[in-house]
């Protein structure tokens, strides 16, 4: 060994001691068991590791501590986050299978590779010929390296990087000189649907979607510019720019991504809708795409519909155990109306999917009207509102009710007539269940009173109103504790006492959360049900502030207090909260707020000089 990681070519490789002798003395291996092995090491030949494991005598990870421990070189275990992607992938993966070893770092100027064998120097010449750098060895077990391989070469974002090659290569092979404007030039120099189903365009659209899966993405937004195109997915909530395809195949992609959904490819002034579905393993994805015109051609944002990817599990919602039992006595009631309420993308469908599969029974008649409907649902009516023929949430409604159901869900509550027939619903014996888009619990009851339903019919039929927001997890592999910023903490209205004790994290970022410190999202609540204390309330006229304080009076807290409650037990941050609820009673800073008193001073002498004329 002529430096730690390096075995000398010349030298003798087991430097006087041999690997029995060596797991003997670590008290790993007993003499008689090294006699059996080596026994049968001469009987089907190879190195003695191997015969030993084989036997299972001893474990993968004790062989690798001890050839370590012989060679005087590191033994590592090997995680995603250990793992330098770009440095691993800048080594074939032919090489890496071939010789059972994986680049994972740069140290020191040198590509630090784990090996299984640190006796295969040829590997280890290969390894260095291929990536043109000297090369450190460290030890891991072959398993642990095959998982590696599988993340390092087919891992989620493989085929982002697919992607880039793709682009790469329709770049180096566009002899078209000067420049080309897209949204302009294309359809006079090239037949854009001709292009649209050319094998480079359906590669990348291919490729592209098979991202978004891996990548856990909700939504691909196609946005074109002046001269470029940008392609951004959502991930966790968070728009992430990907690789954009080359300006000449750019028009050609969204019209690929029109003739996939059905749509009218010659019809770019007007917005469009439409879905198809995409092959991945063990199962179909929905995609719902939209397109709209803007300055510079048209939008598509596709919609990816992962019914794997969602647990429509009451029980695994996120829920806190009191409020899930709430919600659970509120759906076993007879008739009334539950209410899901928040902003596009908060997880309404999901938590009203979740409990209509708690509620389902044979014995039951559900029916569901949606816009469109996202997810099938085994053992459900599912009906689908087509407004162009005069099918919308009310007419579709009224067809419903006609049809004996038990249970009915209304996709979205858009205007008076659909609550209006709801209502109806209710009063007669139905139980309904909802979405609405509200900033939270309170206001939906007065956005109600505001589209002309009357309070007392809300205190008749209103049971149960939900406001769900989504935060980013904190990534559980990466994350460590942080001191939090007082200023942050004050405007969560976590007081100094309330955080004694309290241990807050941050992600760090690691290879699993692609170094975001987040992975996933978790849902917070808000709860208001609808008590005999509220229903007076209601008819009385409250406003929505005292209908806020009688719910706080009962014990239901915000979304703020929900996010605070996830904070406390790791699974957030305070800033994600931050980003997604309200906070009341903002200060300005010092300098601001002076300013403030300056112009209020001022508003005085200044008043009264205009109203003198």
């Amino acid at each position: 060994m002529n430096e730690k990681g390096q075995i000398s070519r010349a030298h003798n490789p087991l430097h006087g001691r041999r690997l029995g002798e060596e797991l003997v003395s670590r008290g790993i291996l007993t003499s008689p068991k090294l006699e059996e092995a080596l026994q049968e090491q001469k009987l089907r030949g190879g190195r003695l590791g191997q015969v030993l494991t084989a036997l299972g005598i001893i474990s993968d990870t004790q062989l690798a501590e001890a050839l370590g421990n012989l060679f005087s070189i590191d033994s590592v275990h090997l995680e995603p986050s250990s793992i330098d992607m770009r440095i691993a992938r800048l080594l074939p993966e032919a090489v890496a299978q071939r010789h059972s070893l994986v680049a994972i770092e740069e140290r020191n100027g040198k590509v630090v590779v784990a090996v299984a064998d640190p006796l295969d120097v040829i590997a280890v010449d290969t390894v260095e010929t291929k990536m043109r750098r000297e090369v450190e060895i460290v030890i891991s077990t072959a398993r642990q390296i095959r998982k590696a391989i599988e993340i390092i070469y087919h891992g989620s974002d493989i085929d982002e990087q697919r992607l880039r090659d793709l682009v790469e290569l329709e770049i180096s092979s566009d002899d078209e000189p000067g420049d080309s404007t897209v949204a302009e030039n294309t359809e006079a120099d090239i037949n854009v649907e001709e292009a649209a189903t050319r094998a480079p365009v359906i590669r990348f659209v291919d490729l592209l979607l098979r991202q978004a899966v891996k990548s856990r993405a909700s939504d691909i937004h196609v946005e074109p510019e002046e001269r470029s195109m940008t392609i951004r997915m959502r991930i966790d909530g968070v728009l992430r720019d990907m690789v954009p395809p080359p300006r000449r195949m750019q028009a050609a992609v969204a019209t690929r991504m029109k003739i996939l959904a059905k749509m009218d490819i010659a019809e770019r002034r007007l917005p469009q809708d439409g879905r198809f579905k995409i092959k991945a393993p063990g199962r179909d994805i929905d995609v719902r795409v939209s397109v709209i015109p803007t300055i510079y051609g048209e939008k598509v944002v596709m919609r990816i519909l992962d019914a794997a990817a969602v647990d429509h599990n009451l029980d695994r919602l996120g829920f806190e155990p009191a409020l899930l039992e709430v919600l659970k006595i509120m759906l076993k009631q007879p008739h009334g109306i539950i209410v899901v309420t928040g902003p596009t993308g908060s997880g309404k469908s999901t938590t009203l999917y979740s409990a209509l599969n708690w509620l389902k029974d044979p014995k039951k008649n559900i029916t569901t009207v949606e816009d469109p409907v996202e997810y099938r649902l085994k053992g459900i009516n599912q009906v689908q509102v087509k407004p162009e023929i005069g099918l919308d949430f009310a007419s579709s409604l009224r067809a419903i009710l006609r049809q004996d159901p038990d249970i009915v869900l209304i996709g979205e509550i858009r205007d008076k007539e659909t609550i209006d027939i709801a209502i109806k619903a209710s009063l007669t014996g139905h139980l309904v269940l909802s979405t609405f888009h509200t900033n939270d619990a309170p206001s939906a009851i007065s956005r109600m009173v505001y589209m002309g339903v009357e309070p007392y019919l809300l205190a008749s039929t209103l049971n149960l109103v939900i406001a769900q927001r989504l935060v980013a997890r904190v990534c559980q592999h990466c994350k460590e504790p942080v001191k939090p910023d007082e200023k942050i903490l004050k405007r969560l209205n976590i007081t100094p006492a309330l955080a004694a004790g309290k241990t807050f994290y941050v992600g760090a970022g690691c290879g699993v959360c692609e170094h975001t410190g987040y992975l996933g999202r978790i849902p917070i609540f808000e709860f208001l049900v609808v008590s005999r204390e509220i229903r007076e309330a209601l008819l009385d006229g409250a406003s929505e502030s005292r209908i806020r304080e009688l719910s706080r009076q009962k014990g239901y807290w915000g979304l703020l207090e929900s996010g605070v409650s996830k904070v406390f037990k790791g699974l957030t941050t305070a800033e994600q909260v931050l980003t997604t609820t309200y906070t009341e009673d903002v200060e300005l800073p010092a300098t601001e707020s002076n300013l403030m008193n300056d112009i209020m001073e001022l508003q005085g002498p200044l008043s009264k000089r205009i109203s003198n004329g």
